[in-house]
């Protein structure tokens, strides 16, 4: 039971804990060279991530053009915040930021009703712990256990419990769904933000003075004594430490720069992408998209993110006039 437990757990944090930054990483430069071969965009990419499977692609085939040009119209007239007729790169960007968050949340949203038994609106830590472990588990926040298996559990669980704990910001104990999600996506939320900075120096900052160093950023690397370099890696992770999140140059984090680490960062993939739209789709060449160039562009438009490859089509929360 405990190693059933144990994995499951693991498995949990393993998506949940804010210490996985470098597999969020790794992901979105995979995806990048995905989306990106030798420099050029790849529309194929594009177009399997538009359709998704079979079902999608079935979804996607029940709307006529002219149900998919009403409905991209009133994305694009959501877009246009300032409502001045043009779309800037940072209004696109801002909207493909918006799309990143709602599709990571949404699943949550989905699996909220598993969590909660009683459909009280609910989640207690209780149905959580039920949920997850067939029972409730309690561990002594103060007793060290001998076994280091045992012992990385119990630290597992109530970094877990603290967590919720912290997502927990009204009167009435327990998860509601906006809290929910914030317990499953922190680094999503602002009022987690100070949650995420205090976790991450916990995980890091083995010295105790509040700010990340090189060689607690690096963790446990030491360099093989048979090597004349460092490996490979660490070189591209030091270039990023000192290049990338020390903004101020000195040499260690301080919280506000720990975030660029620890929390994924969409604003540069959503940036980017802005720019490779408006550079495809600006034929008069004034570096912003109006209705008409997004219309005579819908196919790119609605295989790119901005649209998440044609979900949003399909997605009252992003085309319904009324939301």
């Amino acid at each position: 039971m405990f190693q059933k437990m144990q994995s499951m757990l693991y498995l949990t944090c393993a998506f949940l804990a804010l210490g996985c930054a470098d597999i969020e990483h790794h992901q979105q430069d995979h995806l990048s060279e995905e989306h990106y071969v030798d420099g050029e965009h790849n529309a194929e990419y594009d177009r399997d991530a538009f359709f998704g499977d079979e079902e999608e692609e079935e979804e996607y085939a029940k709307l006529s053009p002219l149900e998919q040009q009403e409905r991209l119209i009133s994305i694009v007239k959501k877009i246009d915040t300032n409502s001045d007729g043009f779309i800037s790169d940072d209004e696109l960007s801002t909207w493909i930021q918006k799309s990143f968050r709602h599709y990571s949340t949404e699943e949550t949203a989905h699996r909220f009703p598993e969590y909660d038994t009683n459909h009280d609106g609910i989640v207690s830590w209780e149905e959580y712990n039920m949920h997850m472990y067939d029972r409730v588990i309690r561990f002594d926040e103060d007793v060290v256990l001998n076994d280091s298996e045992e012992e990385s559990f119990r630290l597992l669980h109530l970094k877990d419990k603290k967590r919720f704990e912290h997502a927990d910001i009204n009167d009435v104990p327990g998860l509601n769904l906006t809290e929910f999600i914030a317990f499953e996506h922190p680094s999503e939320v602002d009022y987690m933000m100070d949650y995420v900075k205090q976790d991450a120096l916990e995980e890091h900052d083995r010295n105790g003075d509040g700010f990340i160093s090189l060689n607690e950023y690096l963790g446990d690397y030491r360099r093989d004594p048979g090597a004349e370099n460092d490996a490979e890696w660490t070189i591209v992770e030091r270039e990023r430490f000192e290049n990338v999140y020390d903004k101020d140059q000195d040499g260690k984090l301080s919280p506000e720069e720990l975030l660029n680490w620890v929390v994924p960062n969409n604003l540069d993939a959503a940036k980017e992408e802005a720019v490779h739209l408006i550079k495809e789709m600006d034929t008069n060449g004034d570096g912003k998209l109006t209705e008409n160039e997004v219309l005579s562009n819908q196919e790119l438009f609605l295989s790119s993110e901005a649209t998440d490859y044609g979900r949003q089509l399909h997605d009252e929360h992003f085309y319904h006039d009324e939301l």
